[in-house]
């Protein structure tokens, strides 16, 4: 992104206005009327050609800043359709399903708000998703954290850490592939460079919510049982399902391309397929289209498998080719760089830049409560900034992620804030202070980024 060509130079003045009125449409239009983010940035993306209009820019320079912006994303849009195909064909195959079971299988009296924290952490690396992950077993951990009449504000912390924890390192994870992708870092490169901060950050969260875990008896189990139950009537827990993710685990030691080791792992897994469900081919190729439709008869547990497919990809990819491509047009028009040369004298040292990029992020978060656009801009702006102190990609990866993804649940107003609060029952001023995960994680990074401990400098030629 940062190799398109600016032809305007305008005023730092003048860039951060236009700036302001693209932040005041996206935010107005996502958190004051909760529409869906697309059409927002559409509409800012006219204001930007509007601007370049005005300026007596041709329409044929302006379309060329948005395909060169779109453009920078297809290699993440081709791999997300990998990604719908792995999930489908791991429903199919009962890797996920099994994995859930396992899941459940943790959950013990025992340090009750440390294994909810486990469970959700396992549940969401498996399917990639925080917010169906909340939505399905939080639910039911919340439910029975009601009922032994435990602090539902803790059981909420942890359910939100465990779930965005699984969110942030799952290679099924449309925020981790777009962190990746966004600055051409390989995914399973930029997963292993993020443990550098998620483990500490897992660890401590673990420690907090064992600390604060009360000695109950575990008498209220029907909730899990009902979801254990519902996993084994649909017949695909079986112990050879993992067989897919240890080819996924082998294949990502060996460092294979991402997309060869996703496509590996979905042939394993509609092989595995074969053994239980027999399906016809056409009938498989439209599982890999349109997604696993679960029929358990269980609202909870059909919610949790219906999932994958290329089509279920199809909203963040257009959410993705429009960000990008508003992003071609701030860039073409040279308010990114207006803006930049701005600050540019304060980022000299590395440790200004790792700091600048997470507020950035974090301010992006707070200012229009979407956590795509947090990557996607954080990325876009910052990405010279970190060649010129000679950091690799994978830094500014991590960054956006760490200070990025698993920030937008502690905005009240943000998509994840909002979401999470209606289906928890529990505000999210409430559940913040105990998102442990989700607060530890900025700090490490910006701790370890100002300290210049794990961080990888590029190679020079």
């Amino acid at each position: 992104m940062f190799h398109i060509k600016a032809i305007l130079t305008p005023s730092t003045k003048e860039a951060a206005v236009l700036v302001a009125m693209v932040v005041a449409i996206i935010s107005i239009g996502i958190i004051q009327f909760e529409a869906a983010p697309h059409v927002p940035i559409l509409l800012s993306i006219l204001l930007l050609m509007c601007y370049g209009l005005l300026k007596k820019l041709s329409y044929r320079e302006l379309e060329r800043g948005l395909i060169e912006g779109a453009g920078a994303g297809m290699g993440a849009v081709f791999l997300f359709f990998f990604i719908g195909i792995l999930i489908s064909s791991w429903m199919m195959s009962g890797t996920i399903p099994t994995l859930i079971y396992a899941g459940f299988s943790l959950v013990t009296p025992v340090f009750f708000f440390a294994v909810v924290f486990v469970v959700t952490a396992i549940i969401g690396l498996s399917i990639g998703s925080s917010l169906t992950t909340v939505a399905t077993v939080g639910v039911a951990l919340i439910g029975i954290a009601g009922a032994l009449d435990l602090s539902l504000a803790i059981t909420a912390g942890a359910i939100v850490s465990g779930a965005f924890f699984g969110d942030k390192m799952s290679p099924l994870s449309d925020t981790t592939n777009l962190a990746a992708s966004i600055v051409g870092v390989d995914l399973f490169e930029h997963i292993r460079n993020m443990g550098w901060t998620t483990i500490p950050a897992f660890v401590l969260t673990l420690v907090f919510f064992g600390l604060l875990s009360p000695s109950v008896t575990l008498d209220h189990t029907e909730d899990i049982a009902l979801f254990k139950e519902g996993l084994l009537e649909t017949g695909l827990i079986h112990w050879y399902a993992v067989v897919p993710l240890l080819v996924l685990i082998v294949l990502t030691v060996f460092k294979m391309p991402a997309v060869m080791t996703l496509a590996a792992s979905s042939v394993a897994a509609i092989a595995i397929s074969a053994l239980h469900q027999k399906p016809q081919v056409a009938e498989t190729l439209g599982i890999l289209f349109g997604g696993f439709k679960s029929s358990t008869g269980i609202k909870e547990i059909d919610a949790l498998l219906s999932r994958g497919g290329m089509e279920s990809m199809f909203f963040t990819i257009a959410l993705v080719l429009l960000a990008l491509s508003m992003g071609g047009l701030l860039f073409k028009l040279g308010i990114i760089q207006s803006l930049l040369a701005k600050i540019e004298s304060l980022l000299k040292k590395v440790s200004s830049v790792i700091v600048a990029s997470a507020l950035t992020a974090i301010g992006t978060n707070i200012l229009v409560g979407e956590q795509y656009l947090s990557i996607l801009l954080t990325g876009q702006a910052f990405r010279e900034s970190y060649d010129k102190v000679g950091l690799a990609g994978k830094n500014l990866s991590r960054v956006m992620e760490d200070a990025g993804t698993v920030v937008n649940p502690l905005v009240p107003w943000s998509v994840c804030g909002i979401f999470i609060a209606s289906v928890l029952g529990v505000s999210t001023l409430e559940y913040l202070p105990f998102a442990f995960f989700c607060l530890v994680s900025p700090l490490l990074t910006v701790l370890l980024g100002v300290s210049g401990k794990t961080l990888t400098y590029s190679e020079k030629p």
